[in-house]
């Protein structure tokens, strides 16, 4: 076969393939530039004929804005938490538990086993009942009481932060323990209010405490209703804020302008006596009338009732009429000397509506025990909840009063208290 003439014509057939491609090409670009010419001059032959048109409708573009919705938070009503405690009487057995044996001294067991409930509290104020004069003066029990500056400090570091000191044994020793006692608390612990005790009469007719946590304002007034025949420093006749009716009601008004919500801590009442006299009955309706909410009272030495009062008008005001004492040491025997060592923490939770109106959420009672014991650091308080039949078999009192034990405290704060206990 002749391999040559078959290689030129396929060769031959290549070529003409490729002259009539290339021709076919040439002829396809040509279309597309002459379509490309004769769509522009169409293009601009159209734009020429063209008019605008008279009532052509204008289109606005407005620009888009974002409104911030703002969304109200719940209303939630501030609260406060108000815990206070009657009276921390220090009988010389008291007065010797806090005595170390380097000689210093040193109170806080006596709060130790109720220190959660007192911290816990927003507001914790305790009765103080005799005055803090220091132990230059010499330390002393009943009846003329000085005691150390210690329990001071044991009071702070157990939580109170409002200490009353308008009570029948502030001037028990004079002026000088006086001034020393209100110079240790402005020294050492400025940050406690001490109401009801002054050493200016600036001070004493701008006697109005006020409390503030989260807007809401608690006005805290304290008053004695004498200092046992001893009367004020002839200088200072403002020493002690008492139970007159003038000073009494100026402070209530003034009280009401200043603060949302007003309590009263009187120091009255009958000594051993669970129910309220007419005299503190007395107090109460003025206390009422004159824009009190909350009534604590002391000195009795026993617990007496709590009670809500209503004025015609729909008013309420609640009143605790004593809380006994917190801690004592009698040195007296017999029948009724069981029930001094029966006491109660008041607690109560203030709190304040949208309408921006301050009132009683809750209340209640905690009922004390004061251990009475003999010896370094034994003395101390617990709640009757905590209380045990070992405890109260062991408590001295039971040798000084038999009907003292566990059912006895919890029958008499039964009596006393009815169904808030």
């Amino acid at each position: 076969m002749n391999f040559n003439y078959m290689r030129n014509k396929r060769k031959n057939k290549v070529q003409w393939k490729t002259s009539i491609e290339l021709f076919y090409n040439k002829l396809k670009y040509l279309y597309i530039i002459s379509f490309v010419l004769f769509a522009c001059c169409a293009c601009a032959k159209n734009k020429e004929n063209i008019s605008e048109p008279e009532n052509e409708p204008i289109v606005e573009y407005v620009e888009k804005s974002y409104v911030d919705v703002i969304v109200e938070e719940p209303f939630i009503e501030p609260e406060v938490d108000l815990l206070m405690v009657g009276d921390i009487l220090l009988h010389d057995n008291v007065q010797n538990s806090g005595k170390l044996s380097d000689g210093t001294y040193n109170y806080d067991h006596l709060f130790e086993n109720v220190i959660t409930d007192i911290q816990a509290a927003d507001l914790a104020i305790a009765n103080q009942e005799v005055i803090l004069g220091g132990t230059d003066l010499g330390l002393s029990g009943y009846p003329a009481f000085n005691g150390p500056f210690e329990v001071g400090d044991a009071l702070v570091n157990a939580g109170f932060d409002v200490i009353l000191h308008a009570t029948n044994h502030t001037l028990d020793r004079g002026k000088k323990a006086l001034l020393n006692c209100l110079d240790f608390w402005e020294t050492n612990h400025p940050e406690v209010a001490v109401l009801g005790a002054f050493d200016s009469q600036e001070d004493y007719d701008n006697s109005i405490y006020v409390y503030e946590e989260d807007g809401l304002k608690i006005a805290i007034l304290n008053y004695t209703y004498g200092t046992n025949g001893i009367p004020s420093p002839s200088d200072m006749p403002f020493a002690v804020a008492r139970l007159e009716e003038e000073k009494v009601i100026s402070d209530l008004q003034k009280a009401e302008m200043l603060a949302d919500f007003t309590v009263v801590c009187p120091h009255w009442g009958t000594e051993y006596q669970h129910k309220q006299s007419d005299e503190q009955e007395k107090w109460a309706a003025l206390f009422m009338e004159y824009g009190a909410d909350l009534v604590i009272g002391t000195h009795p030495h026993y617990i007496q009732p709590v009670e809500m009062l209503t004025d015609e008008a729909g008013k309420q005001m609640l009143v605790y009429y004593s809380l006994g004492n917190f801690i004592n040491s009698t040195n007296e025997n017999g029948r009724g000397t069981a029930d001094r060592m029966v006491g109660a923490m008041a607690q109560v939770t203030i709190a304040k509506n949208e309408s921006g109106e301050a009132y009683i959420k809750d209340y209640g009672v905690e009922p004390l025990v004061t251990q009475l014991l003999y010896g370094i650091q034994e003395i101390t308080t617990y709640k009757l909840s905590d209380y045990t039949e070992e405890l109260a078999s062991q408590n001295e009192i039971s040798k000084k009063d038999s009907v003292f034990n566990l059912t006895f405290c919890q029958e008499l704060c039964e009596d006393v208290f009815g169904d808030l206990y």
